[in-house]
């Protein structure tokens, strides 16, 4: 099954760890990829605790405005290509490609190469795609979307993110 989480509202990432704690606990194995992003958040370091639960991460950790660098062009690309030798290995159950919405939007990552890969997994592994602006193509393969719609965020007040609720 494929799935994914997109819209401009907060909790895409969170609802996918949510999954992958949900899948844990079922005694499944869970890989993350994180594009995009990098460093230790709190998440990060909860689901590293949890044993059949792997996530590493593709990305400089900065926000991309305009300017893409080779570097992470470089880095999206390395995800691919292990999210691709994941995928193939049949080894996880549940394989989710965070962020990889906006790495297709930003250019990073071809839609036609994401599509190819989510539909070459076995029916049997459940595939996790999250990010803003999702691909017309991504949302045709999924079988499952949800649109998360910002009605309200507290950063328009000027809260800053909070230690264990944002990051």
């Amino acid at each position: 099954m494929i799935q994914v989480y997109t819209g401009n509202g907060k909790g895409k990432t969170t609802a996918a760890f949510g999954l992958a704690l949900r899948a844990a606990g079922a005694g499944l194995k869970v890989y993350i990829g994180q594009f995009i992003k990098k460093g230790d958040y709190c998440e990060v370091k909860a689901l590293k605790k949890i044993r059949n639960i792997k996530i590493e991460q593709y990305g400089r950790g900065c926000f991309i405005r305009k300017t893409l660098l080779q570097k992470d062009i470089d880095l999206a690309l390395k995800g691919f290509n292990k999210l691709k030798n994941i995928i193939r290995s049949k080894v996880y159950d549940v394989v989710i490609l965070d962020e990889v919405n906006i790495t297709v939007n930003l250019g990073l990552l071809k839609a036609d190469e994401v599509v190819s890969l989510i539909k070459s997994a076995s029916r049997k592994m459940e595939i996790i795609l999250t990010g803003r602006y999702a691909h017309p193509k991504i949302i045709a393969a999924a079988d499952l979307v949800s649109e998360i719609k910002e009605v309200k965020h507290c950063y328009r007040k000027g809260v800053k993110a909070r230690i264990g609720i944002e990051c």
